[in-house]
């Protein structure tokens, strides 16, 4: 994501970005189609709480930027709960240069070393409780996911590549063969290597090693439009076939170099990639079967169904939906195309998408609307604990379509339209009957300060 003038900015140009990963067409396929059963590969049923917690992926986005404004730390992963609940945490975001390589500038927008790997944590902030000094070469957010990751020994970190804003560069870095190699080999450098640039006493040869168990691309899209600086062309989708076998390729085969040089077995690097619902999108950019057999599984977009830019209020995240984007309708779409269901990780949003000067009365929905709704960091956009908090209030009141598993609230006059943790039951029973690999969140700092969201996320994986 394009990010950081200011504070303020910055993060609300996050939101804005990430609202329009997929601003939905006029006119949308039908969901619920016909498709083949949901075969439960690899599915486990031991009622164990660590077996079921193995079973089912819960993948949750870390934003570098929220640590700013929202004063959202690793150390929060903690407190609030999340991290014992969570599989994987995705750090959001890793760029790629013009030149087509990882790379980490301190260009304002384009990267932030500061919070990556130099900033000083105090021992407030710390997930050890032990202050950072200024002579250790790794400190920030990566030296706090390895105390994390200390913590919790089964959770692991992926680094996300990409991202709406800091998808440019993508088409033509996967254009050719020598340029896919140079990329991979550049990401696996900096990242799973952990050779980060000497900034002071920072960084240095291996100083990020082991902070990372693999890499989420998150390209905005292969095939098809993204954000307006972001080129693409047809050959993108083969080329993302040829970039994810690349990847696949690089990251065992330094798995392999690792278990030579220290004489243990050979690390599994996970590789997932972040996926659209549009049907138009997937065929433009996805060689569904061929990138299922290097994916470990592919985080569905679950979210953004419709968003405030919008001039008719709608639903952003519903489960199901009659003729409109749906989370069952990306599944379909899926599963249709190849894609094995257990590879399959459904997206779930921390946030709500919100209308103001809504007209044509009812309860909201489907109503047109002047504008965008004001909220905290970007108009449109708001934190689940804030929409929290105007339900709390009393002046909102709470909708649902109990049918197709979505809610909203609405006062006269705005409305915001989000998961809380009925909607959030409903979808983690679908997970669990249609056998899928499990629940990712954007973003973590979405959540309230005792992990309302999470929990319920976890429940109802672990419910039977």
């Amino acid at each position: 994501m394009r990010r950081r003038t200011l504070v303020r900015t910055a993060v609300a140009a996050c939101a804005l970005s990430l609202m329009a990963t997929v601003a939905p067409a006029a006119t949308a396929d039908p969901a619920g189609a016909t498709v083949t059963p949901r075969a439960a590969a690899g599915a486990s049923h031991d009622d164990d709480d660590d077996e079921d917690r193995r079973s089912y992926k819960r993948v949750g986005y870390f934003t570098q930027w929220g640590v700013y404004g929202r004063n959202y730390q690793v150390k929060d992963m903690d407190k609030t709960g999340q991290a014992a609940k969570l599989t994987h945490i995705n750090y959001a975001f890793g760029n790629v240069s013009p030149e087509g390589k990882c790379y980490m500038p301190s260009t304002l927008g384009e990267g932030d070393p500061w919070a990556d790997y130099v900033r000083p944590l105090d021992a407030a902030n710390s997930v050890d409780g032990v202050a950072d000094d200024w002579n250790q070469p790794l400190a920030g957010n990566f030296n706090q996911l390895v105390e994390l990751k200390a913590k919790y020994p089964g959770l692991k970190a992926l680094i996300s590549l990409g991202g709406w804003s800091w998808s440019t560069h993508f088409s033509n870095a996967a254009l050719t063969p020598e340029s896919r190699k140079a990329l991979v080999s550049s990401c696996i450098d900096l990242y799973i290597k952990g050779n980060l640039p000497v900034d002071g006493t920072r960084g240095g040869v291996g100083a990020a090693a082991g902070v990372f168990d693999g890499i989420d691309v998150d390209w905005e899209w292969p095939g098809s439009s993204g954000e307006d600086d972001t080129p693409y062309r047809p050959e993108d989708k083969k080329n993302f076939t040829a970039l994810v076998k690349e990847f696949r390729t690089q990251l065992d085969a330094y798995a392999k170099s690792e278990a030579v040089r220290t004489g243990k077995k050979a690390k599994h690097y996970d590789l997932t990639a972040f996926v659209p619902t549009a049907p138009a999108k997937i065929d433009a950019g996805f060689e569904v079967r061929k990138i299922m057999r290097d994916l470990d599984w592919v985080n569905l977009q679950g979210y953004d169904f419709h968003v405030s830019g919008e001039a008719t209020t709608n639903q952003q995240s519903a489960l199901k939906a009659k003729n409109d984007f749906s989370v069952d309708q990306t599944v379909n779409d899926w599963l249709k195309r190849g894609a094995p269901a257990r590879k399959l990780v459904v997206g779930l949003p921390f946030y709500g998408q919100g209308w103001t000067g809504v007209t044509g009365g009812g309860d909201g929905l489907n109503q047109p609307a002047a504008r965008p709704a004001p909220a905290t960091w970007q108009a449109g956009y708001e934190d689940y604990k804030a929409l929290k908090k105007l339900v709390d209030s009393g002046t909102y009141k709470v909708h649902r379509d109990k049918k197709n598993g979505h809610a909203w609230i609405f006062d006269g006059n705005t409305l915001w339209t989000y998961d809380d943790p009925q909607v959030l039951r409903a979808k983690t029973e679908y997970i669990r009957d249609e056998d899928l690999g499990g629940a990712m969140i954007w973003s973590l700092d979405g959540d309230t300060s005792d992990g309302e969201l999470m929990t319920s996320i976890d429940r109802g994986l672990k419910r039977r």
